[in-house]
């Protein structure tokens, strides 16, 4: 009786710590005014960062030097550059970006697109490298 006792108290332990961090991407709005780029992280440890970013023109040309990174495009559609390829993305979309891949996007909808980075390890803007995009 004491194990599954102690089995349940760890149980809710873990489901109450794990629902501490739940968010629904649905409700993470920018605000009203922005200039160009709104981000708001979600989750950060040693190992992985993401973050919700809204971007209404543009992310220039820059790479990571020591991480990964995902793209998930949530909502909009846009233009990327990765490496030497340009794809279109839109909703629904995931985008892996290797380590030292220079990438920008270009918004081509109306409405700023929005999208869930997954970055690890984690990220602390200290190895973003802006470079020259060749067009």
């Amino acid at each position: 009786m004491k194990t599954f006792l102690a089995l349940c108290f760890l149980l809710a332990s873990f489901s109450f710590s794990f629902s501490q961090n739940y968010q629904s991407l649905d409700t993470i709005k920018p605000p009203a005014e922005y200039e160009n780029i709104y981000f708001r992280s979600v989750y950060s440890d040693s190992l992985v960062s993401s973050f919700v970013i809204f971007v209404k023109k543009e992310v220039k040309a820059h790479k990571h030097v020591t991480h990964t990174e995902h793209v998930y495009i949530l909502d909009g559609e846009g233009e990327m550059r990765i490496g030497e390829n340009k794809i279109k993305v839109k909703k629904g979309d995931i985008i892996p970006i290797p380590k030292n891949t220079v990438h920008s996007l270009k918004v081509t909808s109306v409405s700023p697109v929005k999208v869930l980075s997954v970055q690890a390890p984690m990220f602390d803007g200290k190895d973003r490298v802006m470079v020259e995009d060749p067009k």
